[in-house]
């Protein structure tokens, strides 16, 4: 379906100047790389301010940008509850694990699992770590481009190459690796300032914009849409699968997020990057005051959506999703409306905000990738010793190796229902091992290597089966998944760590 006929020259022009400018400023904030501190912490003279806002657009995807709105039209405003949990466990970060984090330089919190547990379980972690994020990333690229490509048209992606979700994979990897590759971890977080700044925009404009084609403004919007159930948000009966209650984001999106930013290089990269403890509770503290506001805009929008298509009909029908696509016809409301009803030149900044999303998303992905397989792995080597050169040239050549990954895994995924399927909930499989491993290693010890690996090995393999067993998948929401996880992980290091002191007696 091509809908680049919606653009004028002005649209395309504010585009082309946001992808030029994009990769100018990581590239102009990234300059001067001289050793992996500098690749991978940003020296550690980056604002943390800086850091607190691309934490949170290093969580949010293009397609949390479409797929938020989705929610509310399509439902209600539930997914609040989970904010609430997102919010918590920030502020535990901030106040228990930010402190170990800065005792000494670490370049990843796997480094913690070694100091414990030696270098089994830092690889063990990593492996992990590693196995999620290209997956979970890939995917997420794959699916971005589906509305991406609905709005800019088969004609604008297709130009280098004849598929053009496969052109828009490559605009994306391609773009998001330039200012990556040159300037690592502090050009990621600059540019994610940034377009932290343009999405968040873009949400605001959706709130004033809608309620102006009613005569009662706001307040008629809101009065609409409360009326149709859309701004219901609070269910306090408590469930393990769907719907999405208060107890799903109080103790399943506490844990979840826990390991997200706590245990997982993705955001812990940049909390790493901060001068000191303080920067860095600064930095999860503003995330903290900025996540809730920013999920709420995007429901919000969602609901005005669904009271604008009351009583005005869609201009283009809502596409049939392509099987095992992962993304549904709801999902489409936000594009349609941005190309459809918005003036041009401002049409082109809304698009611009969904490509900021998606740039981010992939950015965050490379450098997260790039410094667990330099800094956990290769520098872990026994017997080798190489130049701090050589350290920096592996981390820059491991990004473009990382970006062909996800260009592979994302592109793959549009045929393969089971890397669809799995991948979006292989975060939560094996965020509990992390998660649980890193509890133990922060708090536990005596403990060995064994019964550390032997609890995440576990809780992957459970998590996994929950996963693939439609029986027990349809029991278990995936905000669950974190909580359970991390359970099995510390129940079973400490009952394995429990049987190896009966074995050898007099030993504590």
């Amino acid at each position: 379906m091509l809908m680049n006929n919606y653009f004028n020259a002005a649209d395309w022009l504010v585009i082309l100047v946001y992808l030029g400018g994009i990769i100018l400023l990581g590239v102009w904030f990234g300059r001067g790389q001289k050793n992996t501190r500098d690749y991978f912490l940003g020296s550690r003279n980056v604002p943390w301010w800086a850091i607190g806002l691309s934490i949170v657009a290093a969580e949010t995807s293009a397609l949390t940008i479409i797929g938020v709105p989705a929610m509310a039209f399509g439902t209600d405003m539930a997914f609040l509850q989970m904010i609430v949990g997102y919010v918590i466990a920030r502020v535990i970060l901030a106040v228990v694990m930010v402190p170990y984090y800065f005792k000494g330089e670490i370049y990843s919190p796997y480094e913690l699992f070694a100091n414990t547990f030696g270098p089994s379980a830092r690889r063990m972690a990593g492996g992990l770590f590693l196995l999620s994020e290209t997956l979970s990333a890939g995917v997420r690229v794959y699916v971005a481009c589906i509305p991406i490509r609905l709005m800019l048209g088969d004609g604008a992606l297709g130009f280098l190459t004849h598929d053009p979700i496969l052109g828009a994979i490559l605009l994306f990897v391609v773009l998001s690796l330039l200012y990556t590759y040159i300037g690592g971890v502090k050009a990621v977080i600059w540019t994610d300032a940034v377009q932290f700044g343009l999405f968040l925009a873009g949400g605001i404009f959706m709130l004033f914009y809608v309620p102006s084609f009613y005569s009662g403004g706001f307040g008629e919007v809101i009065h609409r849409a409360a009326a149709g159930g859309k701004l219901h948000w609070l269910n306090t009966a408590f469930g393990l699968k769907e719907p999405i209650n208060i107890w799903m984001g109080i103790l399943g999106g506490t844990v979840m997020v826990m390991s997200s930013h706590g245990a997982e290089q993705l955001i812990v990269q940049r909390v790493l990057a901060c001068k000191n403890v303080v920067d860095g509770r600064k930095a999860l503290i503003l995330s903290a005051l900025v996540i809730f506001p920013l999920f709420l805009i995007f429901l919000l929008a969602g609901a005005m959506l669904w009271v604008f298509y009351q009583t005005h009909p869609f201009q283009i029908p809502l596409p049939e999703p392509r099987p095992n696509s992962g993304i549904k016809a709801n999902d489409f409301v936000f594009p349609i409306f941005m190309m459809t009803e918005t003036p041009h030149i401002l049409k082109g900044f809304l698009i611009v905000a969904i490509l900021a999303a998606a740039m981010s998303s992939v950015s965050s992905a490379l450098t997260a990738l790039a410094s667990v397989s330099t800094m956990d792995f290769v520098r872990t080597l026994r017997g080798r010793a190489w130049s701090e050169e050589f350290y920096l040239r592996f981390s820059k050549l491991s990004t473009v190796g990382w970006a062909a990954v996800l260009i592979f895994v994302a592109y793959e995924s549009r045929k393969v229902a089971f890397v669809l399927n799995a991948a979006f909930s292989l975060r939560g499989l094996t965020s509990g091992a992390l998660l649980g491993g890193l509890l133990l290693a922060m708090f536990w010890k005596r403990g060995g290597a064994f019964a550390a690996v032997t609890g995440m090995a576990v809780s992957t393999l459970i998590m996994t089966g929950i996963q693939v067993t439609p029986q027990l998948k349809a029991q278990v929401f995936w905000p669950w998944y974190a909580l359970i996880g991390t359970t099995v992980t510390v129940v079973v290091a400490l009952a394995v760590g429990w049987l190896q002191r009966l074995r050898r007696p007099g030993q504590n």
